[in-house]
């Protein structure tokens, strides 16, 4: 207990949970909260499958990510500045979202919660960016961990919470009090220390575009990188596209999915993201991604099991909890990773890029899993999975050496 007071009782790894929180906690109410309001309000499903367009902003945040590395507002340094002022407008776009009307005004819905979503992402790029400025070294993981742990307690209080709440109080009033949660986020934000290293921001604009992408492409195997960047998680990817489609196929109903895999399933994932935090503190990123690497492609076959078993309540928890927990810790290696990688002046281009890279291969190899797994049956295609991981693994000598730091990662001199 005393070791992880040490790696998680300072105030730069703690306050990432008050961060993180303030991170997830919009993603649902644009997302399955939204649509679940839609649909309570009769409005036509062909409507409701439009609203995922609502999204964009997350997988488009990288082109204005520069603006936020370029300009610092005049108040609580470079980082802060920047999530205060947009969780302040975050509250208001809620708070209006919240008072428009589905069935009478969808398309100003669809406006509000673009405007939303937009401010949302905006926060992720200023919050994942201050993340990896006020971090030492050795702090990596575990602020990768503070910060998960944060964002996915929101989504669950943005999602579950917020449905629960609705059956008892009006959508108006469930988003009303969510903008407020969104308001008290602001004092996360005011008790978070400033990053220790002054950096100077890029000096027009122009560099602030340029100046994160030269600098990252001209480091060897820069191309590569973002290739392993796409692939490490891949066996993972595959088996969690799947999850919940092969739990309701083998006789499980949608409230044992409710439960077991997604709230057993948070608190596992939370659970191995702080174990994996501790773990990448003393062992390094480096090795951490091997161990975690191995962990992760291993714990699809608890799947496998699960497919061959049938329908068993023990199975399916014991499966749903060594999945998530490999998750979990892979999660707090590989964030920590993509940190180590950022030049301090362009921290939120150059997150910003890297992140959403990941995100390309989650939505790339997600695609096709239903056909495989239809064609090869359950069994099979848990196991397969597991070839997934393969080539991210092999990667890992070259990018992340045992015995190193890796040779894409920049040097000490290269950061200031």
């Amino acid at each position: 207990m005393g070791n992880w007071l040490k790696i998680y009782g300072n105030r730069r790894v703690l306050s990432l949970i008050g961060l993180g929180f303030s991170s997830g906690l919009p993603l649902a109410l644009t997302a399955s909260t939204l649509q679940a309001w839609l649909v309570t309000e009769k409005v036509d499903l062909s409507i409701v499958g439009a609203f995922s367009l609502v999204g964009l902003p997350y997988a488009l945040k990288v082109f204005w990510a520069p603006l936020m590395d370029r300009f610092s507002p005049p108040w609580l340094g470079r980082r802060r500045g920047w999530i205060v002022s947009i969780q302040i407008m975050l509250t208001a776009a809620i708070f209006f979202l919240g008072y428009c009307s589905p069935s009478s005004f969808p398309a100003l819905v669809g406006f509000a919660a673009l405007v939303t979503a937009f401010f949302s992402a905006s926060q992720d790029i200023a919050i994942d960016a201050y993340r990896a400025d006020v971090l030492r070294e050795t702090e990596l993981g575990p602020g990768a961990a503070t910060a998960v742990v944060g964002y996915r307690s929101a989504i669950l209080v943005s999602g579950a919470l917020a449905l629960i709440l609705s059956d008892h109080i009006s959508w108006r009033a469930v988003y009303s009090l969510m903008a407020a949660v969104m308001l008290m986020n602001t004092l996360f934000t005011l008790a978070a220390p400033e990053p220790e290293i002054r950096v100077i921001p890029p000096k027009s604009l122009k560099e602030a575009v340029w100046g994160p992408l030269t600098g990252y492409f001209k480091r060897s195997g820069a191309v590569e990188m973002l290739f392993f960047i796409l692939i490490y998680r891949l066996g993972n990817v595959i088996a969690g596209a799947m999850t919940t489609p092969f739990l309701l196929d083998i006789g499980f109903s949608r409230s044992d999915v409710g439960m077991v895999n997604k709230v057993f399933g948070l608190i596992s994932t939370i659970v191995g993201t702080l174990v994996g935090g501790s773990i990448v503190a003393r062992i390094g990123v480096n090795r951490s991604l091997w161990v975690f690497g191995f962990l992760q492609a291993v714990s699809n076959l608890s799947f496998t099991a699960l497919a061959l078993i049938g329908k068993s309540y023990p199975a399916m928890i014991t499966a749903i909890g060594i999945e998530n927990i490999c998750v979990g810790m892979g999660d707090a290696a590989f964030i920590a990773f993509m940190m180590s990688l950022c030049d301090k002046r362009f921290t939120a281009t150059q997150y910003a890029l890297l992140t959403s890279f990941m995100a390309v291969g989650r939505i790339v190899a997600g695609a096709p899993t239903g056909a495989v797994a239809q064609a090869l049956g359950w069994p099979i295609f848990f196991s397969l999975s597991v070839l997934g991981a393969i080539p991210g693994i092999v990667l890992l000598a070259r990018f992340a050496p045992w015995n190193g730091r890796g040779r894409a990662a920049l040097t000490d001199a290269e950061r200031v």
